[in-house]
């Protein structure tokens, strides 16, 4: 009652063979997810954020704020 030799021989081959093609498409899967689940809603929030943006007027109200050195509030 001797235990079995295990299977050595071609034996990393074997695993690869399941193993990679599991792993190239979850690979596919999560990148498409993340695509979806991050990146698109983050470039729909910059499209929404610019559609409103003045810059000009973010540019007043920072000057009045007194935060540039080089440009001087209105009242000055």
């Amino acid at each position: 009652m001797s235990l079995p030799k295990p299977a050595m021989r071609g034996l990393l081959a074997k695993r690869l063979r399941f193993h990679l093609p599991i792993a190239f498409a979850l690979s596919i899967v999560a990148a498409a997810a993340f695509k979806y689940a991050v990146t698109e809603p983050r470039k729909q929030a910059y499209a929404d954020f610019y559609k409103q943006y003045d810059a000009m007027k973010e540019f007043n109200a920072m000057k009045e704020a007194g935060i540039f050195q080089s440009v001087r509030p209105s009242g000055e």
